[in-house]
């Protein structure tokens, strides 16, 4: 019987708290506070990635909760508009390598043709391989690019925005948990082709962690992701208009 009043009293306050959109965006923060200091006190170790942390936790308590995705963006849509502005901010660590910028570009534009055509053609080709429908297809194909950008890529192509949403959280956070251990394992030492790398494949949440590591891989993350959020967007819809 007290069981039950005790379970019944944290549900009623549970109502009464989520009735404020600030209680999602604290729960957002302090997710994300939690899977940093478990991060940190790791040695930073690539597989216990911070935003995977946050992300389980969260979905966890909506699970537990009953608690639709709508309901809680009222109040995590805050932390989504600051995405604009810490994007526009990584322009700083960027200007101030712009010089080796500059010396790089030919290997810059070799690069990012490269990487944004082989991440599309091969995600989508291996979802054709596997019996996934057009729709699906599509909304593979901008994954590695930054979530506002790919969303709005699906959904000119036909493909559902938020199966790309998903897609691109996922590859940020295998790209930024994986990739450090990848351009070791194939010997890329080099702070500016690593940063690069993690840029084009793992967009913003790879950036973050390049940041974490060295400022020059930082910048050149932050000038990776940009580009190829905009060579994915001409590019991918071109190459579906000709082939499909």
């Amino acid at each position: 019987m007290m069981h039950e009043t005790v379970q019944t009293g944290i549900q009623d306050v549970w109502v009464y708290l989520s009735a404020s959109p600030l209680l999602h965006l604290t729960l957002t923060l302090v997710a994300y506070q939690a899977g940093m200091w478990i991060y940190k006190r790791a040695g930073m170790n690539p597989l216990l990635n911070p935003v995977l942390i946050a992300v389980v936790a969260l979905v966890s308590i909506l699970l537990v909760t009953g608690t639709s995705y709508e309901t809680y963006f009222e109040g995590a849509q805050f932390v989504h508009f600051l995405l604009g502005p810490a994007t526009v901010s990584l322009a700083i660590p960027l200007y101030r390598q712009f010089h080796r910028v500059r010396k790089s570009a030919l290997a810059i534009a070799i690069s990012l043709l490269t990487g944004s055509i082989f991440a599309s053609a091969s995600a989508m080709a291996i979802a054709w391989l596997l019996g996934a429908g057009t729709q699906t297809i599509i909304s593979i194909g901008p994954k590695s690019v930054t979530a506002p950008v790919a969303m709005g890529i699906s959904e000119s192509l036909g493909g559902l925005p938020s199966l790309t949403a998903v897609l691109v959280i996922a590859t940020g956070i295998l790209g930024a948990a994986l990739g450090p251990l990848v351009l070791n394992a194939v010997g890329v030492k080099d702070w500016a082709s690593r940063g690069f790398a993690m840029g084009t494949t793992a967009h913003g949440i790879g950036t973050a962690r390049a940041l974490q590591v060295d400022e020059v891989a930082g910048a050149f993350s932050g000038l990776a992701m940009g580009l190829n959020a905009l060579a994915t967007a001409i590019l991918l819809p071109l190459a579906w208009s000709l082939f499909f």
